[in-house]
C-alpha cells in the first residue's frame, strides 16, 4: 500500500538531521483528574506512549501554497522510521499534501504557522481497505493516516486543512442524481470523500493541540484502534456534508478532551459498524472517556450510534459543553442495526440555544437506514452488496438501549426537551435522569420505554404541560411548570 510513496532520495527531502534531548510525552489521563465514583478503569483510556529522544528531521519542500509536497514530507517520515522514531517537522509555510502515512514510533509535528493543505488531485489519495459509516470497504485514503502503528503523536499548534468544498460538491451532485432512484442510502457510500485524519489498527495514538478545518468527510475517526488520545483540537469551518468532528469506531480505551468543535454533523459520535457488515466484524467500542469539550454548530454533542452493530458500552462523559447545537446527548439507531448501548454514564453538561438536548430512537432516518437496490440494477458493486444483505432473523438486528445514567444538566432555551421513541419489541430501558433543569417551549414526548427514573429533574416550558407518555411501562414523569 504504501509502495507509491518510498524510494525518494533522502537528499531530496531531509533537510536537517540532529538529535534532540528530553522525551516528548504523549498526553495520557492522570489518575487524579477524576471524581472518586467514577469507575476505575477511567484512569485507563488515553495515550500510553511516550516518544524518547530522536532525530528531528525539517522536511526539504517549499511551503507556498502550491507546490505538492506529499514525496517529501512522507519521504522524511519512512527516514524518522528507518531509525526507530523521530520528529518531522516544517518552516513556517502552507505545504500542499496527499495522503501520508506515518509510521511507529514518529512525531509529526505541525508548529504554528504551518499549514497542510489537502490536495485536490484525487490520484494523491489512493483506494485502500477502511471502514466507511460501518461498512469495511475500499475508499480514498485520508489526508493523515496512522495504520497499523504504535506511540504516534501529531501536534504543534498548527493547521491541517482538508480543502474539502470539492467533496461536498460532489456528493451533492450525487445525491442529487440518487435520490430519484431511490439511492438515498448509497450515496454516502458512492460519493468518495476524503477523510482529515484516520487512526485504524493503531495503539498509543495521540493528537493534540491542533486546528482541523474543512474535511471532506469524517475529521477524525478512530477505527479498530486501542489507547488513543484526542486533546484539545480545534475544528472550525466544517459545512460541508457528514463533517464530524470526532468519530471513536469499535475501538478502546480513548480520551477525548479539551476540544473546541463545530462542523455540519455529530461533533463527538460514538460507533461499532452497520447492519450485517458491522454484526459480522461484531467489534466494540468500549472505555471511552469524552470531559471538558465545547461543542457548537453539529449534529449532536455526544451522539451514540447509528452505527451500534458491534455495541457500544462502557461511556463515561462529564463537564462537556454545548453551544447551539441541533442536539444534545443523542442515542441513534436502525432496525437492522443491531447491537447495544449501555452502561453509559452523562454528567455535569451544559447546554445553551440547543434545540433538543434529549433524544433517543430506534428507527433513524429511514431513507439512509434501509438498503434496497433497484430491481435492474448492474454492476452492482460489493459495498451496495453488504449494505443491503439482510439481517436474519430480523429480530437480531433490533438494537438495545439499556442502563443510561444521565445527572447533574443545565438546559436553556431548548425546543422539545424529551425526544424518545424505542420500538414496541424493544423499548428503551432503564435510564435515570437525575438533578437535571431545562428550560424549553415543551416537555416533549417519550414512548415504548420501560423502567426510567427521575430524580429532581425540572422543566420550565411554555405551556406548562407534562411530558407526553405512551406505550411505557414503569417511567416516571419529570417536574414540569410553565414559565
Amino acid at each position: 500500500m504504501l509502495n507509491h510513496l518510498r524510494g525518494f532520495p533522502l537528499a531530496a527531502t531531509v533537510v536537517l538531521l540532529v538529535f534532540i534531548g528530553g522525551p516528548a510525552g504523549i498526553a495520557q489521563t492522570s489518575s487524579n483528574s477524576t471524581s472518586a465514583d467514577l469507575p476505575s478503569w477511567v484512569n485507563d483510556v488515553g495515550s500510553r506512549g511516550a516518544l524518547k529522544s530522536r532525530p528531528l528531521i525539517v522536511v526539504n519542500a517549499v511551503g507556498d501554497g502550491i507546490a505538492n509536497s506529499t514525496k517529501a514530507i512522507q519521504q522524511a517520515i519512512d527516514d524518522c522510521a528507518k531509525r526507530n522514531g523521530g520528529t518531522v517537522s516544517f518552516k513556517r509555510g502552507a505545504y500542499v499534501t496527499g495522503a501520508l502515512f506515518l509510521k511507529s514510533n514518529v512525531y509529526l509535528r505541525i508548529n504554528e504557522g504551518v499549514t497542510l493543505l489537502g490536495s485536490q488531485d484525487d490520484a494523491d489519495y489512493p483506494l485502500i481497505p477502511t471502514r466507511v459509516a460501518g461498512i469495511e470497504m475500499k475508499w480514498p485514503a485520508a489526508l493523515i493516516n496512522i495504520n497499523d502503528a504504535k506511540n504516534v503523536k501529531i501536534s504543534g499548534a498548527g493547521v491541517i486543512d482538508g480543502r474539502g468544498e470539492k467533496w461536498w460538491q460532489r456528493y451533492w451532485a450525487l445525491r442529487t442524481q440518487y435520490e430519484p432512484r431511490g439511492l438515498r442510502w448509497a450515496s454516502d457510500y458512492d460519493a468518495e470523500r476524503v477523510r482529515l485524519i484516520v487512526i485504524w489498527k493503531s495503539a498509543d495514538v495521540s493528537i493534540e493541540n491542533l486546528s482541523l478545518k474543512r474535511s471532506g468527510f469524517w475529521t477524525v475517526q478512530v477505527a479498530y484502534s486501542n489507547h488513543v488520545t484526542v486533546d484539545g483540537i480545534k475544528i472550525t469551518d466544517n459545512k460541508g456534508p457528514s463533517t464530524d468532528g470526532v468519530d471513536i469506531d469499535s475501538s478502546s480505551y480513548v480520551l477525548v478532551q479539551n476540544c473546541d468543535i463545530d462542523n455540519n454533523d455529530d461533533d463527538i459520535c460514538v460507533k461499532a459498524g452497520r447492519d450485517y457488515d458491522g454484526l459480522r466484524v461484531n467489534r466494540p467500542t468500549e472505555y471511552v472517556v469524552i470531559r471538558n469539550n465545547i461543542t457548537r454548530h453539529g449534529g449532536g454533542i455526544i451522539s451514540f450510534g447509528s452505527e451500534t452493530s458491534g455495541g457500544i458500552r462502557h461511556v463515561v462523559a462529564y463537564h462537556n459543553t454545548g453551544i447551539g447545537t441541533n442536539e444534545g446527548i443523542r442515542f441513534k439507531s436502525a432496525k437492522t442495526r443491531g447491537g447495544f448501548v449501555e452502561d453509559i454514564l452523562v454528567r455535569d453538561t451544559r447546554m445553551e440555544n440547543v434545540p433538543l438536548p434529549f433524544t433517543f430512537t430506534l428507527n433513524w432516518n429511514p431513507s439512509y437506514s434501509y438498503a434496497t437496490i433497484p430491481q435492474g440494477a448492474t454492476n452492482i458493486p460489493a459495498h451496495w452488496i453488504a449494505l443491503s444483505t439482510p439481517v436474519t432473523p430480523p429480530e437480531r438486528g433490533l438494537c438495545e438501549f439499556r442502563n443510561i445514567t444521565i445527572e447533574n444538566v443545565q438546559i436553556v432555551n431548548a425546543r422539545r426537551i424529551f425526544t424518545a421513541s424505542g420500538l414496541p419489541e424493544k423499548p428503551i430501558a432503564n435510564v435515570k435522569f437525575a438533578d437535571v433543569t431545562a428550560q424549553g417551549l415543551e416537555a416533549g414526548t417519550i414512548e415504548y420505554a420501560r423502567d426510567w427514573i427521575m430524580r429532581k429533574v425540572k422543566l420550565r416550558t411554555k405551556d406548562g404541560a407534562s411530558v407526553k407518555l405512551s406505550n411505557s411501562q414503569r417511567v416516571e414523569a419529570p417536574d414540569v411548570v410553565q414559565q
